[in-house]
């Protein structure tokens, strides 16, 4: 039986990147939403600290996420985040619990 995939990724933007990650997180979502498997896809950013972000995602199972991340809007993330991020992001992948 799967179990619900969820990711949580803490990110940190350059100086100065804000509106820059905004608008790659908004991209990202988007594509995101429209995979296969993909139950859900939020970005929060800390309203203390508009460089603090936090990216909460959701699907159906672990063969949803590996295709995720093979995609390539992923992919083309992971070549912006050098220009983008200030450190690199600390990611969880949790399962749901039965």
């Amino acid at each position: 039986m799967s179990r619900n995939i969820s990711v949580i990724a803490v990110l940190k933007a350059r100086p100065g990147m804000e509106d820059r990650m905004r608008a790659q997180a908004r991209s990202m979502a988007e594509a995101s939403l429209a995979e296969p498997g993909c139950l859900g896809y939020r970005n929060y950013v800390d309203p203390e600290d508009p460089r603090s972000w936090v990216v909460v995602e959701e699907w159906t199972d672990r063969a949803a996420l590996d295709a995720h991340l093979a995609s390539p809007h992923l992919a083309r993330s992971l070549e912006l985040a050098g220009e983008l991020l200030a450190e690199p992001p600390s990611l969880r992948i949790l399962a749901e619990v039965d």
